[in-house]
């Protein structure tokens, strides 16, 4: 690598190549580094080919530089506003233990409830 990059820098490039795990990245002639699949946006991507393509000029921040192996990893979704969570449950959760109350008292009797009863029919 001629030029040294630093974790949190962040840097714009041009993608060069897109296989099934990630995206490659020009930082610049002689360097590039790879944007990993889950590394490219929040959520699910199932085709990379949907969010970038080659010769794009994308931002991206440098995640982590490996000098020994001459790996770069890259994160175009850390440059991302991370979206509001999906808050589906506003109501409170039942918890089990209510839901088994509810069933009891919908016609579940314990047999202490039931054993009175069967001594008064027993005796008729």
């Amino acid at each position: 690598m001629t030029k040294k990059y630093v974790a949190g820098e962040e840097l714009s490039g041009k993608v060069t190549g897109i296989q099934p795990y990630g995206a490659f990245v020009a930082l610049d002639d002689e360097t590039q580094g790879l944007v990993h699949i889950s590394e490219i946006t929040y959520g699910f991507v199932k085709d990379i080919h949907e969010f970038l393509t080659v010769g794009q000029e994308v931002n991206v921040k440098v995640l982590e530089v490996d000098d020994r192996a001459g790996k770069i990893s890259l994160s175009i979704r850390a440059l991302m506003e991370e979206p509001p969570s999906n808050k589906k449950d506003e109501r409170p959760r039942k918890s089990l233990q209510a839901s088994v109350n509810e069933r009891d008292a919908e016609g579940f009797n314990s047999l202490k409830d039931k054993l009175q009863d069967w001594i008064e029919k027993s005796g008729q």
